[in-house]
């Protein structure tokens, strides 16, 4: 048995480039996300200018903390776990690097475009046709990259991580392009190829599989390498994994038309999407069960590792999540949910306490990995940036819990004789003390990304380019 070291390094430089956009990215949208909060406390910091307003922030806020910060944690980490699970290097330097350039354009795209109205209205999908299609051109070459990696695997085994990276691709893909099906009438504007109730299924088909794949499926990837990684143990169950695999993507796909309960979508629609949703959470919790699990004889590192605390809780609020939805789901909970705070509540904890919390600590893992380091710069700032995290992500829940059951319930009051109990503005009035702990929440969360800029930023520069480069040699066990 000989080992030999392979002289083609991994490409390491794409996934620096996408790390270091994650913490860039999840701090501008975090921080916008605090900013159009607090618009809902003092209404004054709309600043009386239109670009300002909560309704052309919010859909840029969105963007920015799904697309920018969660998209860069996942081209970032998917590039990375397959270089070293498949021991070869990205199938091309040049096809990487146009999809970090190119994720990066269409974000900026986003930045000039939604302030200043240009949007399709589609939630989750507003940019206009040409920011769609070059959004289409990249994610077509990062499935290129991804795939083909995959084809001149060293290994035999296809690692389970890199199924959930890949059908995130597929799935993403499939849906950006159907839903954003149009008709250009000018640079910046369009009609959906769609009409009606049709428009609105597809676009929840596409908005809830935007949940269900890009920020479920891609960040169970991410959570089958770096749990296991950071845990130092294998993953608990290998089969439980497939089967969490293919049920997951089997019914995922069928949830959307819960988010249409009560409207002009025929009432079977309603009921499958129902249906769909409550099974859903078998496989859901099976995968949060096989990453708990992963820590059987490790749970004593979680005094000592912040890393692994970030990846375990996170793994915990999926789990809660991920029981919440189906509850929500069902058609007699919806009518009291429905247009209020509580659906604003479940999206974060699903949003900061699963994507924000996993990505961060599989962020916390792979940089010093790919700088050359040993480790972070300071594992107490990661202990604070942890606690900061959790207690923002737990105010901010629990406000809109509080918020939208006060909302639901006062909408549904009625008097003796039939009139309503309540005005909308007293209702408003009523959730203002939550508004007021919804900012304060996000603020403690998103103070915790400057914690972690810091540190990151400390690690980067402290890293020798030579050694980060001898970092990524491949170890090759047993000459073939």
């Amino acid at each position: 048995m000989s080992t030999a070291i392979s002289p083609t390094a991994y490409n390491y430089k794409v996934v620096r480039q996408f790390a270091i956009m994650t913490v860039v990215w999840g701090i501008l949208g975090m921080g916008l996300g605090v900013f159009i909060a607090s618009q809902l406390v003092w209404p004054e910091l709309n600043l009386g200018l239109e670009w300002t307003t909560f309704g052309r922030l919010r859909p840029l806020h969105t963007n920015l903390v799904i697309f920018a910060f969660g998209g860069c944690a996942l081209f970032g980490t998917s590039y990375y776990v397959v270089q070293r699970t498949c021991q070869t290097r990205l199938i091309s330097d040049t096809l990487a690097s146009f999809t970090f350039w190119g994720w990066q354009a269409v974000i900026v795209g986003a930045i000039i475009t939604l302030p200043l109205g240009y949007t399709t209205t589609k939630e989750y999908a507003e940019l206009e046709w040409p920011l769609a299609i070059l959004l289409a051109i990249v994610w077509v070459t990062y499935g290129i990259v991804f795939f083909g990696t995959i084809t001149k695997r060293k290994t035999k085994h296809i690692y389970v991580g890199n199924w959930f990276y890949g059908a995130f691709i597929v799935v993403t893909a499939m849906l950006h392009i159907v839903n954003h099906a149009s008709l250009p009438v000018s640079f910046f504007k369009s009609y959906s190829a769609y009409a009606g109730a049709t428009d609105a299924m597809i676009q929840w088909w596409y908005g809830h599989n935007a949940v269900g794949f890009f920020l479920t499926t891609g960040f169970l990837g991410m959570m089958y390498y770096f749990v296991p990684k950071q845990a130092e143990r294998p993953i608990y169950s290998y089969r439980l994994s497939i089967v969490h695999f293919w049920a997951l993507i089997t019914l995922y796909i069928w949830a959307g038309p819960h988010h249409l309960h009560y409207t002009a979508l025929p009432d079977w629609a309603q009921s499958l999407g129902m249906a769909m949703s409550i099974i859903l959470l078998a496989p859901s919790w099976g995968g949060m069960i096989n990453g708990m699990m992963t820590l059987s004889g490790a749970w004593h590192k979680l005094r000592t590792d912040p890393i692994l605390r970030f990846l375990v809780v996170s793994l915990a609020f999926y789990g809660m999540s991920t029981f919440e939805g189906p509850m929500m789901a069902i058609k007699t909970v919806n009518s009291l949910s429905h247009y209020t705070d509580w659906t604003i509540g479940h999206v974060h904890a699903g949003a900061l306490g699963w994507v924000a919390m996993i990505s961060i600590g599989a962020m916390y893992h792979m940089i010093p990995k790919v700088y050359g380091q040993k480790q972070m710069y300071s594992t107490s700032l990661i202990n604070v940036h942890f606690w900061l995290a959790t207690i923002g992500t737990v105010l901010y829940i629990a406000s809109m819990w509080v918020n939208g059951i006060t909302q639901g319930l006062m909408w549904r009051a009625i008097n003796d004789d039939g009139t309503l109990t309540y005005s909308f503005v007293e209702a408003l009035q009523a959730s203002h003390p939550g508004f007021i702990v919804r900012a304060l929440g996000g603020a403690i969360f998103a103070s915790g990304m400057l914690f972690m800029a810091y540190n990151v930023f400390r690690t980067v520069r402290a890293s020798n380019p030579v050694e980060a480069e001898a970092a990524t040699k491949i170890a090759v066990v047993g000459a073939h």
